[in-house]
């Protein structure tokens, strides 16, 4: 519901912006709005859960943003639009890291891997399902049925989470760190919306600066409040696990950078470089997101065979590749061959971001599980937004060289070279990992020994 919502609207935002009077560029702020709202309450959502229960949480979370999901639809105006978005936003913000805390403390270690890897599923699925899902609507009905179809979803949820989520919850949890709440609040509002409104000209570039350099600076400064507190929002300490930091922040938010505006050039190269209609190109998108949930039946296999450092780093590499391949498509490759060249590409991928999604948890004390959630979400909530914004930074910047006005397939070609380096300079991150690293969540180091154990001992004379 929430991986939906974040990409149906953008197909939408012309039809809405002629209904509701408005001009298409202001509308943006239904985006911006609902972005800076998820950022402004991601760091709390760990507290919160502890505090009053994780199913209570969860289950609260789909409640308000189905309510905020309705008010957009019955939204008039862009002010009750922008209103609604933040309502969805805080439910948002519940939402995803609170649904992962409930996973790592009602699941084993040992089956890790096969968890992150069903809830990898909604956030590939989500961009690839989103952009067709929503131009249908607004091209067949009205676009207020975007939110509206969240309802049933909402009933669906409530019932489920009720009938077999346990309501976690800690037995001790430390008073509210205020401080630190208002300063990666505003750090990471500032951040966002800075990133988000870069090149778009909705805002002059001094203001867009400004944004940038207080966030940045209220994000500083929280450091050093953490180090001076004894129970932070967000716990520094969990800077020091290596392969926490690796799959989030070095490795991880490369991948992510480069990664992360895959479907949104995708869909640009398919139509706009090679003149197919947005459904054929919204069909040959889904076959990145088969291969996706095919990945889904050997992952656990894969992990337990080689070990986390093996796959990151040779998968990473393959997935680099299959980025890069992108740019070779031309109006005379055969469907079949890009068809294919997608479908083997979102297997990889999809192996990448379980992989990653797994091994940052693989180290993390029970204790501190919470505080790690929100951080890995606040993380993957940066890395997203970039990879986006540098995709589109590239395509203008390729697109200027050229000396054009409108995108063409030389201009949206070697983007994905680009972002394909950008997933491959992971890799050197990915490197400094120990050979058994996440052992105990990939099963590795038992697989390792057991085949040690069953192999053949040669008897001398």
């Amino acid at each position: 519901m929430q991986m939906l919502d974040s990409t149906v609207i953008a197909t939408a935002l012309p039809v809405m912006a002629r209904s509701l009077h408005e001009d298409p560029i202001k509308l943006n702020l239904a985006i911006t709005s609902y972005l800076l709202s998820l950022a402004l309450f991601v760091p709390i959502s760990g507290w919160i859960a502890d505090r009053f229960g994780a199913r209570s949480v969860f289950r609260s979370a789909i409640v308000w943003f189905t309510i905020g999901s309705a008010l957009c639809g019955f939204s008039q105006s862009l002010p009750e639009l922008v209103v609604a978005r933040v309502l969805q936003g805080f439910g948002g913000a519940m939402m995803m890291p609170v649904g992962r805390l409930i996973v790592l403390k009602s699941v084993p270690k040992s089956d890790y891997v096969q968890a992150m890897s069903y809830l990898t599923v909604p956030s590939m699925l989500g961009p690839v399902i989103g952009p067709p899902l929503g131009g249908f609507i607004v091209t067949y009905y009205s676009w207020r049925w975007i939110f509206f179809i969240n309802l049933p979803i909402c009933v669906i949820g409530i019932v489920l989470i009720t009938l077999f989520i346990p309501n976690l919850r800690e037995e001790r949890v430390p008073r509210l760190d205020l401080t630190g709440f208002v300063l990666t609040g505003i750090g990471l509002v500032g951040l966002v919306f800075g990133f988000e409104s870069i090149g778009r000209g909705v805002l002059p570039n001094t203001a867009v600066a400004g944004m940038m350099i207080a966030g940045a600076t209220c994000m500083g400064l929280y450091v050093i409040h953490a180090r001076r507190v004894l129970q932070p929002i967000i716990d520094l300490a969990l800077f020091r696990i290596h392969t926490f930091v690796v799959a989030n922040f070095s490795g991880g938010g490369l991948y992510r950078i480069g990664n992360g505006g895959l479907s949104f050039m995708l869909a640009l190269l398919l139509q706009l470089g090679l003149g197919l209609s947005p459904f054929v190109s919204g069909l040959f998108i889904l076959t990145n997101a088969a291969g996706a949930l095919t990945m889904k039946f050997t992952v656990n296999a894969i992990i337990r065979r080689f070990g986390f450092r093996s796959v990151l780093i040779v998968n990473g590499v393959i997935c680099a590749g299959s980025v890069a391949a992108c740019s070779l498509f031309g109006r005379t490759t055969p469907h079949a061959v890009i068809a294919i060249v997608l479908f083997m590409g979102g297997f990889f991928q999809s192996l990448q971001f379980t992989s990653l999604n797994a091994l940052a948890y693989a180290d993390i004390p029970t204790e501190v599980v919470s505080g790690a959630s929100s951080l890995a979400s606040m993380a993957q909530q940066l890395f997203n937004s970039l990879g986006v914004i540098v995709a589109a930074q590239i395509l203008r910047v390729i697109l200027a060289l050229h000396g054009g006005t409108t995108l063409t397939a030389r201009d949206i070609s070697p983007a994905f070279a680009i972002t394909g380096s950008v997933c491959l300079l992971a890799v050197f991150f990915l490197w400094s990992l120990e050979r058994h690293a996440g052992a105990e969540v990939s099963g590795h180091r038992l697989a390792e020994s057991s085949a040690v154990r069953a192999e053949p001992v040669a008897l001398s004379d």
